[in-house]
């Protein structure tokens, strides 16, 4: 994508609308088929509890799609799993990340904090 002023001396990058770096070193979330910013709160999270083989696994579902370059999910996961005291994965297929034991309730008000607008799922 050319930048402003393309090819003169007052040639300027194209920046992010959030953070105004240029895209090559911005780090905001980008939807990954359109390229556009994702807002927290276009993102309705689902928080479930799931049982495998005897123990609990929370499962949050919901995140949009992000590109590989500018993804925050894996910092997303390390600061969840620092605050909860547990262990946890980001599984690519959906995204979800998955933590260990049942953290429902305050994962909700967490999130909620962020300016997403999660809700629990299941029963």
């Amino acid at each position: 994508m050319p930048g402003l002023f393309d090819g003169t001396p007052l040639e300027r990058p194209v920046t992010c609308d959030r953070c105004n770096k240029p895209h090559a070193a911005c780090t905001c979330p980008r939807d990954r088929a359109t390229g556009r910013v994702v807002d927290p709160k276009d993102q309705p999270l689902r928080i479930r509890r799931e049982q495998r083989r005897g123990k609990f696994v929370t499962v949050i579902t919901g995140f949009a799609p992000r590109s590989s370059t500018n993804n925050d999910l894996p910092d997303l996961l390390k600061q969840l799993k620092s605050k909860l005291a547990t262990g946890g994965t980001l599984d690519d297929s959906g995204p979800t990340i998955e933590l260990q034991g049942d953290h429902g309730d305050r994962l909700v008000e967490h999130f909620k904090a962020l300016g997403y607008p999660a809700k629990p799922s299941g029963g």
